[in-house]
């Protein structure tokens, strides 16, 4: 299954390893379509790939670690 998201970071975890981190826990193919990082500022559109279920807990992971996670729809690529 398939799932693309938006994350939004806070600037604390802007350096961290949270897309492998989330990856390896949880066993997702990450796809990184788009994004924008810079000292202060940390947003990311990706395509996940994975069981239902995984998908469900790693974004709910991600949710409890502070990043905002949006549904994305349509083609990311503009």
């Amino acid at each position: 299954m398939k799932r693309r998201v938006k994350l939004m970071f806070p600037q604390v975890l802007i350096k961290e390893p949270v897309i492998f981190t989330m990856a390896k826990k949880f066993d997702i193919m990450p796809n990184i379509r788009r994004a924008r990082i810079t000292d202060t500022v940390g947003e990311m559109v990706l395509e996940l790939e994975g069981e239902a279920a995984n998908l469900d807990e790693a974004v709910k992971s991600l949710s409890e670690q502070g990043i905002d996670v949006e549904p994305v729809e349509g083609d990311v690529l503009e």
